[in-house]
């Protein structure tokens, strides 16, 4: 069966194909009356003096290179998804996404943002990308460094500020059959209602999966990795007064996998609401921007401790249900001045959230009930202003933040009766940070700059990274109530440019990671977060876009992070390793060819260095080159057939190793048939 639904997800699964059904009717004139459609947006501007920074850009067509959002960012160097797995295998937990290969985590170094709203879950930190589908999405910016100013807290290693389509009519559309029993089906689109412009997007795939343990090491234990997904989306917005917008969004999304084990599986949901009222600037009159956000989300996630053959499997946790909310606010005043771009404003972000799970299975049954979970805040205020001199762009950055964690908890009793076997409440935590960015821009001709930044950021740490302890298979992680912000400062030096055929760029940068939170392996089979000293990363990126003629069209990046940590006196025999899954090199390319006018031939190839899968440096993880390949043919305007593949190669892509020697891998070859539509 293609979608095989689960009952319990029907409801979403209606709204999906309510908002496909919608984005497709989009395409016909909602009036009779021949009225001009009008599409007005509340997405926030650049930051001011964004140049002086490194800066990658990816539009429309690079996003939708792929079915999946965080597969199409790989593109961008240094990008990394931890344990190198992507969202068609990757269990949410393991979601997170880091830039600039600094130490790649669950909970994820980089804040993603989808006009201006963080996505990054409220209990983990991770993104649940499958609610992000790329024929959503109209461009990405990605901002490498840690980030002051209007992104605040979680933008460590950097930004990834992604910004929804708007258009009238039906934008996008995708529909593919391929390997695996895989399928998918997409649409974005949108309409005018009177003086409301609606947006719509609804996507929905599934795979039948594979076996991600290779063939001389898994038992019958091993089953396939598979993956459920679905995702629907709602925009209206509307000039109320004078160009003033109001934006108001609904976002749900509802996923369903096996994570390749006897009694193993995980099943996330969420839902997101978001209302913005922007005012642009004019002449003479500065401009605002007012947000307010929402976003649930429950995850359930079953663990189990393998057999050395590789036989069965015996349940480790159940966790059951993860109730989280995370909400903020955000306020912002922007001006120019014939001498100055300027910007002040204020934001906060709460989460609450915990984590419900049974464990401690005995004559086959679980034993004991766990809680654990808390509060966290953060908020701040900042200032940044940009100024164009003859050549020179000129900014700077200031921002103060305060943190807290409280209420939390931890609870476990007995299944059979309900006596309670350990209560502990952990004191609240709170801090202030200070952070701040400065950069130069020197044009040296209209197609060639000099450019140079210092910056700072920090990461509070998660819910999950605070409170919740739990067990994957044969290794248990400890919670740490006590762990501080992370925080990275770091200076970088570039140069770039370009003309209508050929545009480039390169940094060199170091960056020192301050209490980075890390799993240090403390026992056999048991690890515990941990603020571990530095991490020191220098590196270099660079990347180029060149249209060798109006058929063919080039593309390169790569990057070189040389991370090591400085334990320090917290983790002195971690000093000199490189942090787990931080790979030294990525290598990018790829080719758009247009033989003929229908034709299109679209590859690419990425390379990816050795990496670690522990603290310790003891479990190597090989380097993986893989392949991907497109074919499309125009059958009529806007309308396309295609043949694609991903890791054509079939390479070996290991994403982890246990402590026994097995590996697991991503993805192997998919092959793919299908239609796609784009306006």
């Amino acid at each position: 069966m293609l979608f095989p639904f689960h009952p319990r997800r029907r409801r979403c699964c209606a709204i999906a194909f309510a908002a496909i059904t919608l984005s497709g009717a989009a395409a016909w004139p909602v009036f009779a009356g021949g009225l001009e459609t009008v599409v007005v947006t509340a997405s926030p501007p650049d930051p001011v003096g964004s140049d002086a920074f490194s800066v990658m850009r990816l539009n429309g067509a690079d996003l939708q290179s792929s079915q999946q959002l965080d597969v199409a960012l790989e593109q961008v160097p240094g990008l990394s998804l931890y344990r190198r797995n992507s969202s068609l295998s990757a269990n949410p937990t393991v979601q997170g996404v880091s830039l600039r290969s600094i130490a790649p985590s669950g909970a994820g170094r980089a804040l993603v943002t989808l006009d201006g709203v963080p996505q990054n879950d409220p209990f983990g930190g991770w993104v649940i990308w499958s609610a992000l589908p790329p024929e959503d999405v109209a461009s990405a910016e990605i901002v490498r460094g840690a980030g002051a100013g209007p992104y605040g807290a979680g933008a460590l290693t950097g930004v990834i500020a992604l910004t929804e389509d708007a258009g009238s009519g039906l934008t996008r559309a995708d529909a593919s059959w391929g390997e695996r029993e895989s399928g998918r089906a997409a649409a974005a689109g949108g309409a005018q209602w009177g003086p409301v412009s609606l947006f719509a997007s609804g996507a929905i795939s599934s795979t039948a999966g594979w076996i991600a343990v290779s063939p001389a090491q898994r038992g019958a234990a091993d089953t396939p990795v598979t993956l459920n997904a679905r995702s629907a989306s709602l925009r209206a917005e509307s000039e109320v007064w004078s160009g003033t917008i109001l934006s108001g969004r609904i976002g749900l999304y509802d996923e369903a996998r096996h994570s390749g084990l006897q009694n193993t599986a995980s099943e996330a949901s969420g839902l997101s609401l978001s209302a913005t009222l922007a005012h642009p600037a004019q002449t003479n009159a500065p401009g605002w921007r007012l947000q307010a956000w929402l976003r649930k989300s429950d995850l359930q996630n079953s663990s189990a401790a393998v057999s050395a053959d590789r036989s069965a499997t015996t349940p480790a946790n159940d966790q059951y249900t993860t109730p989280a909310t995370g909400w903020g606010i955000s306020a912002a005043l922007r001006d120019s001045l014939p001498w100055l771009d300027w910007e002040v404003g204020a934001d906060a972000r709460f989460a609450d959230g915990e984590s419900r799970e049974h464990f401690g299975y005995s004559a086959g049954q679980f034993t004991q009930n766990r809680r654990a979970g808390g509060r966290t805040f953060v908020g701040g205020v900042y200032a940044e202003g940009a100024s164009h001199i003859d050549r020179w762009l000129l900014t700077l950055g200031v921002r103060a933040d305060e943190w807290t964690s409280s209420s939390g908890h931890l609870i476990q009793s007995r299944l059979s009766d309900g006596t309670v076997t350990l209560m502990q409440t952990m004191p609240s935590r709170s801090g202030a940070v200070p952070t701040a960015r400065a950069g130069a821009r020197y044009a040296i001709s209209p197609n060639i700059y000099l450019r140079g930044a210092a910056y700072a950021g920090f990461r509070a740490p998660s819910l999950n990274e605070l409170y919740r302890p739990f067990r994957v298979g044969n290794l248990t992680t400890q919670a740490n109530a006590a762990l501080s912000p992370e925080e990275l400062y770091g200076v970088e030096l570039g140069a770039g440019g370009g003309n209508d055929a050929l545009s480039w760029s390169a940094t060199v940068f170091f960056n020192q990671l301050h209490g980075a939170i890390t799993n240090v392996t403390i026992g056999p089979n048991l690890q515990q977060r941990q603020n571990a000293g530095n991490i020191n990363a220098p590196g270099i990126e660079a990347d180029a876009r060149y249209r060798l003629s109006k058929q063919v069209a080039l593309r390169a990046a790569f990057s070189l992070s040389d991370a090591h940590v400085d334990g320090k006196a917290q983790v002195p025999q971690l000093t000199g390793l490189r942090p787990a899954q931080t790979p030294r090199w990525t290598v990018t390319g790829g080719a758009s060819i247009q033989p003929w006018d229908r034709l299109t031939i679209d590859a690419g190839l990425r390379f990816e260095g050795a990496r670690f899968a522990d603290d310790r440096n003891l479990l190597r993880l090989g380097s993986a080159l893989t392949a991907d390949a497109r074919i499309s043919y125009r059958l009529y305007e806007g309308v396309s057939a295609y043949i694609a593949g991903d890791n054509l190669f079939n390479t070996d892509v290991a994403s982890t190793e246990s402590q026994d020697g097995i590996i697991s891998y991503d993805a192997p070859r998919m092959v793919r048939f299908g239609l796609s539509y784009t306006h």
